[in-house]
């Protein structure tokens, strides 16, 4: 009977399960670190310098124009949009720089708003030069594209 108790106490799946649980948690000391302390560490930011201002996309320039006039005529995107033919969806997403539209559409809502091409044109210029100073250097070869253009 002994060998038997001996056998029982020694079989693997005694053995692992004493392993696995262990009757009392025996506290750990804490271990020191053996790297050396480094200096704190505080997140950098590296500092550029302000990047020149770049001219904007021309449907944003047109998006701007579309928008201010429509404000100065007191409109809303409904009234204006209906008067062009176009969806005020269309029309947000126009003043907002995201659809590019066609000659039709900036003809449309152009005359929806009471201004004209020349006019508009001229408008979304004078905007972009007083905007944006680096657009200025380009001023006079603008001005005479445009002149041979009319």
């Amino acid at each position: 009977m002994a060998d038997f108790a001996a056998d029982i106490a020694t079989a693997p799946e005694t053995v692992a399960a004493e392993q696995a649980v262990p009757d009392k948690a025996v506290p750990r000391a804490p271990v020191a670190d053996p790297r050396p302390a480094a200096a704190p560490r505080f997140p950098t930011r590296v500092i550029r310098p302000a990047a020149p201002a770049r001219e904007p996309l021309w449907r944003h320039a047109l998006g701007e124009q579309f928008r201010a006039l429509r404000h100065q005529r007191g409109e809303t995107l409904a009234e204006t949009a209906a008067r062009a033919g176009v969806s005020p969806q269309y029309l947000s997403e126009v003043e907002r720089g995201i659809k590019e539209p066609s000659s039709e559409m900036i003809a449309a809502v152009g005359g929806a708003l009471g201004v004209g091409l020349v006019d508009l044109t001229l408008a979304v210029a004078d905007r972009v030069r007083r905007t944006y100073p680096t657009a200025q250097a380009g001023a006079a070869v603008g001005r005479t594209a445009f002149a041979l253009a009319v």
